[in-house]
């Protein structure tokens, strides 16, 4: 399994383009809720601004919980709740509308007005106003649907969030690699830094302002910080062996990591401000890929100290292990729910490796991908959606899958692939 390689240059010799991504969708969720997103009016109260309407209904059919009504099938053009004739949208099945309006403020700025109702009984469920630069329509967008995927669900939407990944061209010697933050959607790549050696494993800090990852540029691997606004960035860890899998706790004062010093790989907690430096497991297994509960208090892990990979469980100050999943021959690198009630790996059978959500509380087990070799799930922070690495025949693409596995959309570069994605916190104003 390639957890294992992660410690190999060997890893990352499949050729890879620093590009931006493109979504495709795979499949959609006829059960899910009709909700008719509305083209956005312009000043002149014309509907022009269809970008936002687009995005928002891209974003609520990407998440699987929603259905927008194709634009084809939009036949009228309120652009606030008095115009809306609600027979028609009764006609057309939808339990929910959309509508609004985009409003220049003049100096490059606008502000977008929109009203979410009820079409069975006509009830005005959200008037709200977002103020942003023009240029970043596409953020706001993001921002309306989260506010709909709220009133709706009762959940924080996740769509004004980032991804990070790696991409590499060439291979061999002409290889080179780029680690990109871009939105969830995979619009707006962002180059964050470059080499000529693999970069691996990011991880973001819990304000979004940061990644860790691993890099090889030193000759061996080293563990860096980089800061994704100013670019400085520096190393914390370049000891002998092992340094890998870098995990920021949630409050961000902490970092857990995989390190050899030389011998096997343990897990261990670093203070960022101290840089000291906490073992926390002790066996002559291989320790890796550490990931935090929510609340901190607990780490875990991927080990092969049963004979096969499977994710155990620790006190993050230290303590007795325990073994988290049974289901499968082997199961690697987990990612948390927000909540700590779900659990997602790459779960391996008879060679083939799909993504799996394991329920804390009722133990059950469930497959949510459909490749042969699906690995790196990252939760989104609301845990809505997972995001993950496939590979499929000589390339390997990134998906966004709904939790309950119904919607699925392929993340995929013009030329090349693209590995080890990584999905962000919730934003914060100014990132």
């Amino acid at each position: 399994m390639k957890w294992l390689a992660a410690f190999a240059l060997a890893l990352c010799a499949a050729p890879l383009f620093a590009q931006g991504l493109t979504l495709e969708i795979a499949n959609g969720n006829a059960s899910a809720i009709p909700i008719a997103v509305v083209p956005f009016a312009t000043q002149t109260g014309a509907p022009g601004d269809a970008s936002i309407s687009d995005i928002v209904g891209n974003d609520l059919n990407r998440c699987g919980q929603f259905r927008a009504l194709p634009k084809a099938d939009i036949v009228e053009s309120p652009t606030r709740g008095s115009e809306i004739k609600f027979p028609t949208w009764r006609l057309l099945k939808q339990d929910y509308i959309l509508v609004g309006r985009v409003v220049d403020q003049g100096a490059g700025e606008v502000k977008v007005e929109f009203e979410l109702y009820t079409v069975g009984d006509q009830k005005n469920l959200l008037s709200s106003m977002i103020a942003g630069q023009r240029s970043d329509l596409r953020g706001i967008a993001h921002r309306v649907a989260d506010a709909v995927y709220e009133k709706i669900t009762g959940v924080r939407g996740a769509f004004d969030t980032r991804i990070a990944y790696v991409t590499a061209r060439g291979i061999g010697n002409n290889a080179s690699y780029a680690l990109m933050v871009a939105d969830s959607d995979g619009y707006g790549p962002q180059q964050v830094v470059t080499s000529r050696q693999p970069l691996l494993s990011p991880a973001w800090s819990p304000d979004g302002r940061k990644l860790a990852y691993e890099s090889f540029e030193r000759g061996s691997s080293a563990i860096y910080i980089q800061d994704i606004g100013t670019g400085a960035r520096e190393v914390v860890s370049a000891r002998k062996g092992i340094n890998g899998a870098p995990a920021f706790s949630p409050d961000g004062s902490k970092l857990a990591l995989s390190l050899s010093n030389g011998v096997n790989p343990d897990i261990y907690v670093m203070d960022l401000g101290s840089r000291a430096l906490t073992q926390i497991t002790r066996n002559y297994a291989i320790d890796t890929e550490p990931v935090w509960s929510p609340d901190g208090s607990t780490l875990y892990f991927t080990s092969d100290r049963g004979g096969k990979p499977q994710i155990y469980q620790v006190a993050a100050g230290g303590g007795g292990e325990s073994r988290v999943t049974f289901a499968g021959d082997q199961n690697a690198k987990a990612t948390v729910s927000w909540d700590g009630k779900k659990i997602a790996m790459s779960q391996g059978n008879k060679n083939m490796y799909h993504i799996a959500v394991l329920d804390r509380a009722s133990g059950s087990n469930t497959p949510i991908s459909t490749g042969n070799f699906d690995e790196s799930p990252s939760f989104a922070p609301n845990a809505s959606m997972l995001l993950y690495a496939a590979t499929e025949g000589s390339r390997d693409v990134l998906y966004a899958v709904s939790t309950d596995g119904r919607v699925r959309q392929r993340l995929v570069l013009a030329d090349g692939d693209v590995r080890t994605p990584a999905w962000g916190p919730y934003r914060q104003r100014g990132q």
